[in-house]
């Protein structure tokens, strides 16, 4: 069962540590309940029962520590962090950030050359403390280039720190802040940790208002020592992207564990409520919309794990990761609105109830897509990777499921951001030809002619510099890389050819959107309308393949899962 049941949790694990752990987990909220957990959420209430609980199961320990830093259970394995980003966002996103932004708090700590201060992380984590980030600022956001924190060089040798960051989740408890700024005097970028206890460091307010504490704070004269720098010049700045690059794989998941929870609460309320003599459930357009938001969810899934198996695999010489990661944090994220909007759409007023856990999902999902880059900054991104991808594949070895425990040691040795242009991927038409079914056959076609069109009606200088024209073209990209790893992945876990259509009749759907889209743009010119006018297909309709795919996939779930009260 791809989906997450957290009363049918009986995944198997390579390690009983990490299973206890798991279902620890669990544990805890089902037995806090829904109703204490939406009262939390009402009344803003901020989580220390679950800090305590990380505290003492020394979890965060366990999982964010590098084997060489902390004892013999403790790895930072991506795949066994998957699986633990999509339980804590199952039962509420609050809980899901605080462990968010003590990763990307981390980063700069693993990634640096300070070992003093990696062991006084590992410390803190052992004690159950959590980790800020401190990038964003209230006049630049995440504009690194444009950072207005300062480190003043004093003679003693030690330096001062000036200046706000915004935005910065943990920053009203974190003894760690990891902080991104400038050198007053050289202008190289640099990474300091800063300790909110400090008297020198202004807690402003929080500036959001949520469960989560979301810190705009200002360091006055803040005594900086040489011990306390992580990384100066180019390497800082490496920090901060590659940072970015292990967070924001995270939101995927985020957005996962939500539509998965709303998904059972949707189906549970539908499936048993009767409206004009019948189950809501027997509608032809909610079937419709139920079966979509599962395959949706499903394809969701399997891409991020898919990404996964990449990040754990990737080298100096192997960085494919670096189209997948961002295609989570875009794809996955945005998928996840789409889900809800989906469900929401069949149980209508029923989510805006209070004592629903949809009500959460609801809001919560939003916030996704927009955080660690906007969708637009990773399209931009992504279409980097798309002349090399199309027209210049690599022969690699074929990766496998990457779930063995071990530790992620590249992940903190990435090295350099350049080079994103000379990056070589393997032929993603060697997953589109291992299935003969009718909408990925449909799906190739359109493939076919986005190729082409790239190829014979290359945009133009202009069309590259217009956002909005890239930005529709980067969607259509995106969905390609999409399709290649859910195929790889289906076959990894043996998906049934059904499912595997059904997963592709949205897919062929959401690229002749996308199409059509391009195709209304002002600046598209007639060749380019030509290739798009041949994009734009209807899915092949299968009403025993629909049928299967509602009684076996999605009725089968209906009151499999109920959150204790």
């Amino acid at each position: 069962m791809i989906l997450l049941n957290p009363k049918k949790h009986a995944r198997p694990y390579r390690d009983e540590e990490t299973r206890e752990l798991m279902l620890k987990t669990i544990d805890f909220f089902e037995k806090k309940g829904k109703q204490k957990l939406k009262e939390d959420d009402r009344n803003r209430v901020w989580y220390d029962d679950f800090l305590e609980f990380v505290k003492d199961n020394e979890i965060f320990y366990t999982l964010l520590t590098p084997e060489q830093y902390g004892d013999d259970k403790c790895r930072w394995d991506t795949w066994r962090n998957c699986e633990f980003n999509e339980i804590l966002a199952f039962y509420g996103l609050h809980y899901w950030y605080t462990w968010q932004v003590s990763i990307l708090g981390l980063g700069p700590i693993w990634m640096g050359k300070n070992e003093e201060q990696k062991k006084r992380a590992a410390e803190l984590l052992k004690g159950g403390h959590v980790f800020a980030f401190g990038l964003s600022e209230r006049d630049h956001g995440a504009d690194v280039y444009s950072t207005e924190m300062n480190l003043a060089p004093q003679p003693d040798g030690t330096y001062l720190a000036n200046g706000e960051k915004y935005y910065i989740g943990n920053g009203n408890i974190a003894e760690m802040v990891s902080t991104f700024g400038k050198m007053s005097d050289s202008k190289d970028y640099v990474f300091f940790v800063a300790n909110y206890g400090h008297i020198n460091y202004e807690l402003v307010k929080n500036v959001v208002n949520s469960q989560s504490y979301v810190a705009d704070f200002i360091l006055k004269d803040y005594p900086v020592t040489e011990n306390e720098i992580l990384s100066k010049g180019q390497d800082a700045w490496d920090s901060a992207l590659n940072t970015v690059n292990v967070g924001k794989y995270n939101l995927g998941w985020a957005s996962i564990g939500i539509s998965t929870h709303a998904f059972y609460e949707a189906l549970n309320h539908a499936a048993n409520r009767t409206l004009y003599n019948m189950k809501v459930t027997d509608f032809p357009h909610v079937r419709q919309m139920f079966v979509d938001a599962y395959t949706r969810l499903t394809a969701m899934k399997l891409f991020a794990l898919r990404t996964s198996d990449y990040m754990r695999t990737a080298t100096p010489e192997d960085r494919r990761y670096l189209l997948y990661n961002p295609t989570v944090k875009m794809k996955v994220t945005t998928q996840g609105e789409e889900v809800i909007n989906l469900l929401w759409d069949v149980i209508a007023a029923k989510g805006f109830e209070r004592d629903t856990y949809f009500e959460m999902a609801a809001r919560d999902i939003r916030a996704l897509p927009k955080l660690e880059g906007t969708v637009h900054v990773n399209i931009a991104l992504i279409v980097k990777f798309m002349a090399n991808y199309f027209f210049n594949p690599q022969e690699y070895p074929f990766v496998e499921k990457q779930d063995e425990p071990r530790n992620d040691d590249f992940l903190f040795n990435q090295g350099q951001t350049r080079g994103l242009g000379k990056i070589r991927f393997h032929d993603y038409a060697d997953a589109y030809n291992n299935y003969d079914l009718p909408n990925i056959t449909v799906f190739k076609e359109q493939t076919v002619q986005l190729k082409e069109f790239l190829a014979g009606a290359t945009p133009d200088a202009d069309q590259q510099r217009d956002t909005d024209f890239l930005l529709s073209l980067g969607e259509m990209f995106t969905l390609v890389v999409y399709g290649q790893l859910i195929l790889e992945n289906a076959k990894i876990y043996d998906l049934e050819n059904a499912l595997v259509d059904q997963i592709f009749d949205f897919m062929v759907r959401d690229f002749s959107k996308f199409a059509l889209t391009l195709y209304g743009k002002p600046s598209t010119s007639e060749a380019q309308m030509e290739y798009l006018r041949k994009m734009i297909k209807k899915p092949a309709v299968d009403k025993d393949r629909f049928k299967k795919i509602w009684n076996e996939h999605v009725l089968a779930l209906k009151d499999t899962y109920e959150m204790n009260q």
